[in-house]
Protein backbone atom coordinates (compact mmCIF):
# COMPACT_ATOMS: atom_id res chain seq x y z
CA UNK A 1 0.00 0.00 0.00
CA UNK A 2 1.83 2.76 -1.39
CA UNK A 3 1.68 5.92 0.73
CA UNK A 4 0.34 9.42 -0.21
CA UNK A 5 1.24 12.90 0.84
CA UNK A 6 -2.34 12.82 2.55
CA UNK A 7 -1.13 10.07 4.50
CA UNK A 8 1.96 11.21 5.37
CA UNK A 9 0.41 14.87 6.72
CA UNK A 10 -2.45 12.91 8.73
CA UNK A 11 0.35 10.94 10.30
CA UNK A 12 2.33 13.65 11.29
CA UNK A 13 -0.29 15.23 13.02
CA UNK A 14 -0.79 12.10 14.85
CA UNK A 15 2.92 12.06 16.06
CA UNK A 16 2.41 15.88 17.10
CA UNK A 17 -0.61 15.29 19.27
CA UNK A 18 0.59 12.21 20.67
CA UNK A 19 4.07 13.39 21.80
CA UNK A 20 2.99 16.44 23.35
CA UNK A 21 0.83 14.49 26.10
CA UNK A 22 4.13 11.81 26.26
CA UNK A 23 6.18 14.72 27.18
CA UNK A 24 4.25 16.63 29.81
CA UNK A 25 3.75 13.32 31.35
CA UNK A 26 7.39 11.86 31.08
CA UNK A 27 8.97 15.23 31.89
CA UNK A 28 7.10 17.15 34.64
CA UNK A 29 5.03 14.35 36.74
CA UNK A 30 7.94 14.06 38.54
CA UNK A 31 8.36 17.96 39.69
CA UNK A 32 4.66 17.99 39.59
CA UNK A 33 4.11 14.96 42.42
CA UNK A 34 7.27 16.10 44.30
CA UNK A 35 7.66 20.07 44.14
CA UNK A 36 4.32 21.01 43.48
CA UNK A 37 2.02 18.12 45.23
CA UNK A 38 5.14 17.39 48.12
CA UNK A 39 4.97 13.47 47.09
CA UNK A 40 8.40 12.07 48.01
CA UNK A 41 10.77 11.35 44.66
CA UNK A 42 11.26 8.22 45.90
CA UNK A 43 7.59 7.24 46.59
CA UNK A 44 7.10 8.30 43.15
CA UNK A 45 9.79 6.67 41.72
CA UNK A 46 9.43 3.38 42.89
CA UNK A 47 5.33 3.86 42.05
CA UNK A 48 6.14 4.10 38.07
CA UNK A 49 8.54 1.10 38.20
CA UNK A 50 5.87 -0.72 39.74
CA UNK A 51 3.61 0.63 36.75
CA UNK A 52 6.04 -0.90 34.66
CA UNK A 53 5.58 -4.13 35.73
CA UNK A 54 2.22 -4.43 35.19
CA UNK A 55 2.78 -2.86 31.78
CA UNK A 56 5.26 -5.95 30.84
CA UNK A 57 2.02 -7.99 31.02
CA UNK A 58 -0.36 -5.45 29.93
CA UNK A 59 1.34 -3.90 26.47
CA UNK A 60 2.50 -7.14 24.74
CA UNK A 61 -1.19 -8.33 25.39
CA UNK A 62 -2.38 -4.88 23.50
CA UNK A 63 -0.52 -5.86 21.06
CA UNK A 64 -1.91 -9.10 20.64
CA UNK A 65 -5.22 -7.69 20.60
CA UNK A 66 -4.79 -4.89 18.06
CA UNK A 67 -3.04 -8.03 15.76
CA UNK A 68 -6.11 -9.96 16.13
CA UNK A 69 -8.82 -6.72 15.61
CA UNK A 70 -10.74 -6.86 11.87
CA UNK A 71 -13.26 -4.21 11.69
CA UNK A 72 -14.28 -2.26 8.18
CA UNK A 73 -12.16 0.68 9.83
CA UNK A 74 -9.49 -1.12 9.92
CA UNK A 75 -7.42 -2.80 12.99
CA UNK A 76 -5.24 0.11 14.03
CA UNK A 77 -7.66 3.26 13.44
CA UNK A 78 -10.31 2.24 16.12
CA UNK A 79 -7.90 1.70 19.13
CA UNK A 80 -6.18 5.26 18.26
CA UNK A 81 -9.63 6.65 18.88
CA UNK A 82 -10.37 5.00 21.77
CA UNK A 83 -7.12 5.53 23.47
CA UNK A 84 -6.61 8.64 22.84
CA UNK A 85 -10.20 9.57 24.03
CA UNK A 86 -9.99 7.71 27.37
CA UNK A 87 -6.45 8.86 27.43
CA UNK A 88 -6.85 12.85 27.59
CA UNK A 89 -9.50 12.45 30.12
CA UNK A 90 -7.12 10.76 32.55
CA UNK A 91 -3.80 13.18 31.24
CA UNK A 92 -6.40 16.11 32.61
CA UNK A 93 -7.40 14.48 35.91
CA UNK A 94 -3.56 13.65 36.76
CA UNK A 95 -2.44 17.31 36.63
CA UNK A 96 -5.56 18.39 38.15
CA UNK A 97 -5.86 16.83 41.51
CA UNK A 98 -8.45 18.88 43.82
CA UNK A 99 -6.60 20.57 46.77
CA UNK A 100 -9.35 18.63 49.14
CA UNK A 101 -6.81 15.25 48.56
CA UNK A 102 -4.21 14.95 50.50
CA UNK A 103 -2.42 12.05 52.66
CA UNK A 104 -2.56 8.65 51.68
CA UNK A 105 -5.84 9.58 49.45
CA UNK A 106 -3.53 11.33 47.45
CA UNK A 107 -0.74 8.58 46.99
CA UNK A 108 -3.25 6.62 46.05
CA UNK A 109 -5.24 9.08 43.59
CA UNK A 110 -1.91 9.83 41.93
CA UNK A 111 -0.83 6.05 41.60
CA UNK A 112 -3.81 4.99 40.06
CA UNK A 113 -4.01 7.77 37.67
CA UNK A 114 -0.66 7.20 36.76
CA UNK A 115 -1.28 3.99 35.65
CA UNK A 116 -4.90 4.49 34.26
CA UNK A 117 -2.82 6.77 31.74
CA UNK A 118 -0.23 4.30 30.96
CA UNK A 119 -3.06 1.75 30.02
CA UNK A 120 -4.60 4.27 28.04
CA UNK A 121 -1.59 5.63 26.21
CA UNK A 122 -0.98 1.97 25.54
CA UNK A 123 -4.39 2.04 23.49
CA UNK A 124 -3.14 4.27 21.40
CA UNK A 125 0.65 4.13 20.80
CA UNK A 126 0.71 0.93 20.01
CA UNK A 127 -1.44 0.94 16.96
CA UNK A 128 -0.32 4.41 15.60
CA UNK A 129 3.22 2.77 15.29
CA UNK A 130 2.22 -0.49 14.13
CA UNK A 131 1.35 1.28 10.83
CA UNK A 132 4.58 2.04 9.91
CA UNK A 133 5.53 -1.68 8.29
CA UNK A 134 1.50 -2.25 7.88
CA UNK A 135 1.04 0.90 5.19
CA UNK A 136 4.90 0.68 3.60
CA UNK A 137 7.07 -1.34 1.66
CA UNK A 138 10.30 -1.84 3.16
CA UNK A 139 13.15 0.77 2.34
CA UNK A 140 13.17 4.08 1.44
CA UNK A 141 9.30 4.50 1.60
CA UNK A 142 9.31 2.90 5.20
CA UNK A 143 12.15 5.10 6.45
CA UNK A 144 10.72 8.27 5.17
CA UNK A 145 7.94 7.70 7.13
CA UNK A 146 9.36 7.38 10.07
CA UNK A 147 11.61 10.54 9.59
CA UNK A 148 8.35 12.04 8.92
CA UNK A 149 6.51 10.51 12.15
CA UNK A 150 9.45 10.76 14.72
CA UNK A 151 10.20 14.81 13.21
CA UNK A 152 6.67 15.56 13.84
CA UNK A 153 6.90 13.77 17.27
CA UNK A 154 10.36 15.48 17.53
CA UNK A 155 7.90 18.70 17.05
CA UNK A 156 5.07 17.79 19.74
CA UNK A 157 7.56 16.85 22.02
CA UNK A 158 9.59 20.09 22.26
CA UNK A 159 5.92 22.07 22.77
CA UNK A 160 5.57 21.48 26.91
CA UNK A 161 9.48 21.04 27.12
CA UNK A 162 9.84 24.50 26.04
CA UNK A 163 6.14 26.00 27.44
CA UNK A 164 5.23 24.35 30.74
CA UNK A 165 7.42 25.82 32.81
CA UNK A 166 7.12 29.48 30.85
CA UNK A 167 3.04 28.83 31.45
CA UNK A 168 2.40 26.78 34.32
CA UNK A 169 3.63 30.16 36.55
CA UNK A 170 1.38 32.02 34.31
CA UNK A 171 -1.69 30.12 34.32
CA UNK A 172 -4.55 30.64 36.98
CA UNK A 173 -3.44 31.63 40.54
CA UNK A 174 -0.23 29.45 41.11
CA UNK A 175 1.92 26.52 39.10
CA UNK A 176 -0.89 23.40 40.42
CA UNK A 177 -3.60 25.46 38.88
CA UNK A 178 -1.61 26.19 36.40
CA UNK A 179 -0.58 22.66 35.30
CA UNK A 180 -4.17 21.68 35.21
CA UNK A 181 -4.94 24.54 32.28
CA UNK A 182 -2.24 23.50 30.64
CA UNK A 183 -2.67 19.96 31.17
CA UNK A 184 -6.42 20.52 29.81
CA UNK A 185 -5.32 22.66 26.77
CA UNK A 186 -2.69 19.56 25.92
CA UNK A 187 -5.57 17.04 26.31
CA UNK A 188 -7.75 19.52 23.27
CA UNK A 189 -5.10 19.40 21.16
CA UNK A 190 -4.08 15.91 21.84
CA UNK A 191 -7.97 15.00 20.38
CA UNK A 192 -7.73 16.76 17.51
CA UNK A 193 -4.62 16.01 16.49
CA UNK A 194 -5.71 12.04 16.23
CA UNK A 195 -9.14 12.65 14.59
CA UNK A 196 -7.28 14.10 12.16
CA UNK A 197 -4.54 11.25 11.81
CA UNK A 198 -7.32 8.94 11.36
CA UNK A 199 -9.12 10.74 9.00
CA UNK A 200 -6.23 11.18 6.81
CA UNK A 201 -4.35 7.82 6.95
CA UNK A 202 -6.55 4.72 5.40
CA UNK A 203 -5.72 1.40 6.18
CA UNK A 204 -7.14 -1.18 4.00
CA UNK A 205 -9.52 -3.43 6.03
CA UNK A 206 -8.01 -6.17 7.35
CA UNK A 207 -8.86 -9.43 5.21
CA UNK A 208 -10.55 -12.37 7.56
CA UNK A 209 -7.93 -14.99 7.94
CA UNK A 210 -6.71 -17.68 10.73
CA UNK A 211 -4.42 -15.33 13.00
CA UNK A 212 -1.79 -16.85 14.94
CA UNK A 213 -2.40 -18.17 18.71
CA UNK A 214 -1.43 -15.49 21.75
CA UNK A 215 1.43 -18.74 22.20
CA UNK A 216 2.40 -18.54 18.60
CA UNK A 217 2.89 -14.71 18.89
CA UNK A 218 4.87 -14.14 21.67
CA UNK A 219 6.90 -17.33 20.81
CA UNK A 220 7.66 -15.16 17.24
CA UNK A 221 8.76 -12.14 19.39
CA UNK A 222 10.88 -13.65 21.85
CA UNK A 223 12.46 -15.45 19.22
CA UNK A 224 13.62 -12.40 16.94
CA UNK A 225 17.01 -11.94 18.32
CA UNK A 226 17.46 -7.89 16.02
CA UNK A 227 13.65 -7.19 17.78
CA UNK A 228 15.45 -8.06 21.10
CA UNK A 229 18.80 -6.04 20.30
CA UNK A 230 16.69 -2.94 19.52
CA UNK A 231 14.53 -3.28 22.25
CA UNK A 232 17.62 -2.81 24.71
CA UNK A 233 19.36 0.05 22.77
CA UNK A 234 15.53 1.68 22.82
CA UNK A 235 15.42 1.05 27.32
CA UNK A 236 18.98 2.63 27.02
CA UNK A 237 19.40 5.61 25.29
CA UNK A 238 15.74 7.03 26.02
CA UNK A 239 16.30 6.21 29.74
CA UNK A 240 19.46 8.65 29.55
CA UNK A 241 17.51 11.19 27.57
CA UNK A 242 14.22 11.00 29.87
CA UNK A 243 17.20 11.29 33.28
CA UNK A 244 18.25 14.85 31.47
CA UNK A 245 14.55 15.96 30.95
CA UNK A 246 13.65 15.16 34.37
CA UNK A 247 16.55 16.74 36.32
CA UNK A 248 16.53 19.61 33.73
CA UNK A 249 14.33 21.31 35.36
CA UNK A 250 15.41 21.26 38.85
CA UNK A 251 19.30 21.85 37.13
CA UNK A 252 18.20 25.44 35.54
CA UNK A 253 15.95 26.16 38.75
CA UNK A 254 18.10 25.85 41.59
CA UNK A 255 21.69 25.24 39.94
CA UNK A 256 21.18 28.11 37.15
CA UNK A 257 18.80 29.93 39.18
CA UNK A 258 16.77 30.79 36.27
CA UNK A 259 13.61 28.03 35.58
CA UNK A 260 12.62 29.97 32.57
CA UNK A 261 16.07 29.15 30.96
CA UNK A 262 14.62 25.53 30.96
CA UNK A 263 12.57 26.67 28.15
CA UNK A 264 15.03 28.01 26.26
CA UNK A 265 17.00 24.51 26.56
CA UNK A 266 14.01 22.72 25.29
CA UNK A 267 13.72 25.15 22.53
CA UNK A 268 17.67 25.02 21.31
CA UNK A 269 17.73 21.24 21.93
CA UNK A 270 13.80 20.55 20.02
CA UNK A 271 15.59 22.08 17.19
CA UNK A 272 19.04 20.07 17.00
CA UNK A 273 16.60 17.14 17.22
CA UNK A 274 14.52 18.02 14.40
CA UNK A 275 17.58 18.96 12.36
CA UNK A 276 19.01 15.72 12.72
CA UNK A 277 16.35 14.02 12.07
CA UNK A 278 15.42 15.25 8.91
CA UNK A 279 19.05 14.87 7.98
CA UNK A 280 19.06 11.15 8.06
CA UNK A 281 18.13 10.68 4.42
CA UNK A 282 21.31 12.32 3.49
CA UNK A 283 23.27 10.85 5.91
CA UNK A 284 22.11 7.21 4.74
CA UNK A 285 23.37 7.83 1.06
CA UNK A 286 27.25 7.72 2.98
CA UNK A 287 26.93 6.19 5.76
CA UNK A 288 24.85 2.53 7.23
CA UNK A 289 22.59 3.32 10.27
CA UNK A 290 24.52 1.62 12.97
CA UNK A 291 27.52 4.06 12.33
CA UNK A 292 25.09 7.33 11.90
CA UNK A 293 24.06 5.84 15.19
CA UNK A 294 27.34 5.38 17.02
CA UNK A 295 28.74 8.53 15.82
CA UNK A 296 25.54 10.51 16.97
CA UNK A 297 25.69 9.13 20.41
CA UNK A 298 29.46 9.75 20.66
CA UNK A 299 28.25 13.42 19.43
CA UNK A 300 26.04 13.61 22.15
CA UNK A 301 28.55 12.50 24.86
CA UNK A 302 30.63 15.39 23.70
CA UNK A 303 27.78 17.71 24.33
CA UNK A 304 26.80 16.24 28.33
CA UNK A 305 30.91 16.43 28.92
CA UNK A 306 30.99 20.00 27.97
CA UNK A 307 27.48 20.63 29.80
CA UNK A 308 29.28 19.11 32.70
CA UNK A 309 32.71 21.73 32.32
CA UNK A 310 30.39 24.18 32.13
CA UNK A 311 28.31 23.44 35.17
CA UNK A 312 30.91 23.15 37.45
CA UNK A 313 33.58 26.07 36.02
CA UNK A 314 29.67 28.00 37.24
CA UNK A 315 29.35 29.36 33.61
CA UNK A 316 26.04 30.68 33.33
CA UNK A 317 25.65 32.61 30.32
CA UNK A 318 23.08 31.98 28.16
CA UNK A 319 25.05 31.06 24.59
CA UNK A 320 27.34 28.44 25.89
CA UNK A 321 24.46 26.38 27.90
CA UNK A 322 22.11 26.76 24.37
CA UNK A 323 25.32 25.62 22.23
CA UNK A 324 25.65 22.13 24.61
CA UNK A 325 21.63 21.52 24.31
CA UNK A 326 21.98 21.79 20.38
CA UNK A 327 24.78 18.97 20.48
CA UNK A 328 23.16 16.78 23.20
CA UNK A 329 19.97 16.70 21.06
CA UNK A 330 21.71 16.13 17.68
CA UNK A 331 21.98 12.62 18.44
CA UNK A 332 19.08 11.98 20.26
CA UNK A 333 17.08 13.02 17.16
CA UNK A 334 18.74 10.48 15.19
CA UNK A 335 18.87 7.79 17.39
CA UNK A 336 15.26 8.15 18.06
CA UNK A 337 14.49 7.74 13.74
CA UNK A 338 16.91 4.76 13.72
CA UNK A 339 15.58 2.68 16.05
CA UNK A 340 12.37 2.97 15.08
CA UNK A 341 13.30 2.06 11.35
CA UNK A 342 15.31 -0.78 12.57
CA UNK A 343 12.59 -1.96 14.82
CA UNK A 344 10.17 -1.98 11.63
CA UNK A 345 12.64 -3.70 9.16
CA UNK A 346 12.42 -6.44 12.55
CA UNK A 347 9.17 -7.16 11.22
CA UNK A 348 10.12 -8.05 8.33
CA UNK A 349 13.12 -10.54 9.47
CA UNK A 350 11.05 -12.15 12.18
CA UNK A 351 8.52 -13.18 9.69
CA UNK A 352 11.26 -14.41 7.03
CA UNK A 353 12.62 -16.49 10.30
CA UNK A 354 10.06 -17.64 11.95
CA UNK A 355 6.74 -17.30 9.72
CA UNK A 356 4.89 -14.56 11.98
CA UNK A 357 4.50 -11.10 10.66
CA UNK A 358 3.08 -9.56 13.99
CA UNK A 359 3.85 -6.01 13.41
CA UNK A 360 1.61 -4.54 16.43
CA UNK A 361 3.51 -7.38 18.80
CA UNK A 362 6.47 -6.13 18.05
CA UNK A 363 6.25 -2.31 18.02
CA UNK A 364 4.25 -3.51 21.55
CA UNK A 365 7.51 -3.77 22.99
CA UNK A 366 8.17 -0.06 22.03
CA UNK A 367 5.50 1.03 23.56
CA UNK A 368 6.33 -1.04 26.97
CA UNK A 369 10.38 0.05 26.71
CA UNK A 370 9.80 3.92 25.79
CA UNK A 371 7.58 3.77 29.11
CA UNK A 372 10.06 1.69 30.78
CA UNK A 373 12.55 4.07 29.91
CA UNK A 374 10.86 6.65 31.51
CA UNK A 375 10.20 4.60 34.63
CA UNK A 376 13.63 4.02 35.32
CA UNK A 377 14.73 7.77 34.75
CA UNK A 378 12.05 8.88 37.24
CA UNK A 379 13.25 6.02 39.55
CA UNK A 380 16.91 6.96 39.53
CA UNK A 381 15.91 11.10 39.76
CA UNK A 382 13.52 10.44 42.17
CA UNK A 383 15.71 8.90 44.81
CA UNK A 384 18.21 10.59 43.32
CA UNK A 385 16.90 14.20 44.49
CA UNK A 386 15.92 12.76 47.79
CA UNK A 387 20.00 11.46 48.24
CA UNK A 388 21.16 14.59 47.64
CA UNK A 389 19.03 16.49 50.02
CA UNK A 390 17.54 18.56 47.30
CA UNK A 391 15.88 21.38 49.44
CA UNK A 392 12.95 22.60 47.93
CA UNK A 393 12.42 25.49 50.47
CA UNK A 394 15.85 26.08 50.85
CA UNK A 395 16.95 29.76 49.22
CA UNK A 396 20.72 28.08 48.28
CA UNK A 397 21.48 24.59 47.40
CA UNK A 398 24.62 23.10 49.30
CA UNK A 399 27.91 22.20 46.94
CA UNK A 400 27.59 18.76 47.61
CA UNK A 401 23.99 18.38 46.58
CA UNK A 402 24.58 20.55 43.42
CA UNK A 403 27.58 18.32 42.47
CA UNK A 404 25.01 15.42 42.91
CA UNK A 405 22.76 16.78 40.70
CA UNK A 406 24.97 17.62 38.09
CA UNK A 407 26.46 13.99 38.38
CA UNK A 408 22.57 12.71 38.15
CA UNK A 409 21.73 14.58 35.35
CA UNK A 410 25.14 14.20 33.11
CA UNK A 411 27.48 11.40 34.33
CA UNK A 412 24.26 8.74 34.18
CA UNK A 413 23.19 9.45 31.13
CA UNK A 414 26.87 9.14 29.83
CA UNK A 415 27.30 5.90 31.02
CA UNK A 416 24.08 4.64 29.47
CA UNK A 417 25.11 5.90 26.06
CA UNK A 418 28.43 4.28 26.20
CA UNK A 419 26.36 0.93 26.75
CA UNK A 420 23.95 1.64 23.78
CA UNK A 421 26.98 2.53 21.51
Amino acid sequence: MKGTAKQALGYGVGAVGKDMVYALVSGFILYYYNDILGISGTFTGVMMMAARVFDAFNDPLMGVVVEKTNTPFGKFRPWIVTGTLTNALILYGMFAMPASVTGTAMLVYASVAYVLWGVTYTLMDIPFWSMIPAITSSGKERENLSVIGRTCAAVGYAVPTVLTMLLVVRLGSGEREGFAIFAAAVAVVFVAAELVCVALVREKPTERQKTATVKEMFSALIHNDQAMVVVVGIVVFNASLYLTTQLAVYFFKYDIGNSDLFSLFGTVGGVGQILSMVSLPLLRRRWGGKQILAGALGVTIAGYLALFALSMAGVRAVAPLAATAFVIYIGFGLATVLTTVFLADTVDYGEYKTGSRNESVVFSMQTFVVKLASAVSVLIAGIGIDLIGLDDTAAVQSESTLLGLRLLMVGLPVLGLVFSI
